[in-house]
């Protein structure tokens, strides 16, 4: 980016609420029905019909804006969203404008180089979402009403970003937080968790913001990332050539990585908004946000921190095992029948995750057991067998959850600590490699690498390295 120019950026994040029915109806929330299976008369806007709030989609707001140091409006209103467009069968969106459930939160997210940043929040409100327009059916355009009065969250950002990898920072901790509070599945494939850009440019060292761009259709956090350096780019080449950027609604199109222009950006007023009068304002008593905070789970800052702290776990490996609350379930489950900290995090982050990523599982899907890992990692620590044996075994646990302890007892795996059978084992490996030997004598250490690697060559891999390390530097030193 042109030195002389700072961009100022804000985010309207979008998630998609994880209850069982609709914001004003008892209609399921599912995703990938039949079209126009999950509606009735109150989500396809008839006349005459009245919604009822449901009670969970307020839980979850108070609850995300609790974990994202929000204050919880006492009261809150809903307000008709006024525009005309073919998925929204009643003509307004039913949302919040003037009084919000939550207002005036934070983050404090970590770049890459280690500093750490506090966003702000504006606010955050619930609304419904519309429904979806299917193009790819012939001439015609056709109309799937089920996403209507999907539970929605907004939230709006402050304009605190000053480049691409501040939104991409702030997206990560937003999308794990939701996650862990269980609110939403943060799956932007499939609209879960949606994201559009506000971004504008301004001399470095003014205060007074640009004409912003508001760029949409952004599908996952990398193109999120790249969006905005785009957005960026192309609105300094029009300041430097003398032009002026206009107001307006822009796609991403990740093909071609550009945006293109797709209307005109609206104002609130164009919205009309007014309050909805079908509906009751929303009333949060401090007993009922006491209720809620005690349902709070330890979210994944303070979780990281403890993995630090308690496990004394280097950072990138509490900020990989913490990225998602299922892994890091799964990696104390672990520890329930280890205190080996370290082996477990390398085992979870390594074979296990990489079988999690290949097969497109969640770790709760995961074929083995926490306790099994665990019973691994101890017959390594135990001398039963070697970190390789593990290895090898590891593919026979992953049908079907086998115990690790009685495939090395029907495999005849268990490694050889017993000196007296590996005297002769060692003896005879000395003995015919004179070459080696004289390298050792002669002051050349690592070569104890090539007699270890003979011996668990000999052995199938069964022989105890740490004894056979200090035997056979016993047996060399003899030769001195």
């Amino acid at each position: 980016m042109n030195s002389k120019y700072e961009a100022v950026i804000g985010l309207e994040v979008h998630v998609q609420l994880l209850t069982d029915t609709k914001t004003f109806c008892g209609c399921p929330n599912k995703f990938g029905n039949d079209p126009n299976t999950n509606v009735c008369p109150v989500c396809m806007g008839h006349p005459g019909v009245l919604p009822v709030l449901n009670k969970k989609v307020v839980e979850f707001a108070i609850l995300l804006g609790l974990a994202t140091n929000c204050k919880i409006n006492e009261k809150s209103i809903f307000a008709r969203k006024n525009y005309f467009y073919p998925d929204l069968p009643k003509g307004w969106q039913t949302s919040q404008f003037e009084l919000p459930i939550c207002e005036h939160g934070y983050l404090d997210v970590t770049k890459a180089d280690g500093t750490t940043k506090r966003l702000g929040i504006t606010r955050i409100h619930m609304e419904e979402d519309a429904g979806k327009l299917i193009h790819d059916q012939g001439p015609s355009s056709l109309v799937d009403l089920n996403r209507c009065g999907t539970p929605l969250l907004e939230i709006v950002s402050e304009p605190d970003m000053r480049d691409a990898e501040d939104a991409y920072s702030y997206l990560t901790q937003l999308k794990q937080i939701v996650t862990y509070l269980g609110v939403c599945d943060g799956n932007m494939e499939e609209g879960s968790l949606r994201c559009d850009a506000n971004v504008s440019i301004r001399l470095k060292g003014e205060t007074e913001l640009g004409t912003k761009t508001e760029v949409k259709n952004m599908n996952s956090f990398k193109n999120v990332q790249k969006a905005i350096d785009v957005e960026i780019e192309r609105q300094i080449d029009i300041v430097e050539d003398d032009g002026k950027i206009v107001q307006q609604t822009l796609l991403w199109d990740a093909d071609l990585n550009e945006v293109k222009p797709m209307r005109s950006k609206e104002e609130s007023h164009d919205y009309r908004y007014f309050p909805e009068p079908d509906l009751m304002p929303v009333v949060v008593d401090e007993k009922w946000k006491a209720q809620i905070a005690d349902t709070m789970p330890e979210l994944p800052i303070a979780r990281k921190n403890r993995f630090i702290d308690e496990y004394n776990l280097p950072v990138q490996d509490a900020e990989l095992l913490t990225s998602e609350r299922e892994l890091a379930d799964y990696y104390e489950t672990i520890l329930h029948d280890t205190k080996d900290y370290k082996s477990a995090s390398n085992w979870v982050m390594g074979d296990i995750l990489k079988e999690i990523n290949e097969r497109k599982i969640s770790p709760v899907d995961f074929p083995v057991s926490p306790a099994n890992i665990a019973k691994l990692i101890n017959l390594i620590n135990d001398g039963t067998i070697s970190s390789k044996i593990a290895k090898e075994i590891f593919p026979d646990m992953l049908e079907g959850d086998k115990d690790p302890k009685k495939i090395v007892e029907t495999k005849g795996l268990v490694q050889i600590s017993d000196t007296s059978l590996l005297e002769e084992v060692i003896g005879n490996i000395i003995d015919n490699n004179p070459a080696q030997v004289k390298q050792y004598l002669e002051g050349k250490d690592k070569v104890i690498g090539f007699f270890v690697g003979q011996v668990m060559k000999e052995t199938k891999g069964k022989a105890n390295p740490g004894v056979v390390n200090k035997m056979l530097k016993e047996k060399l030193d003899e030769l001195k």
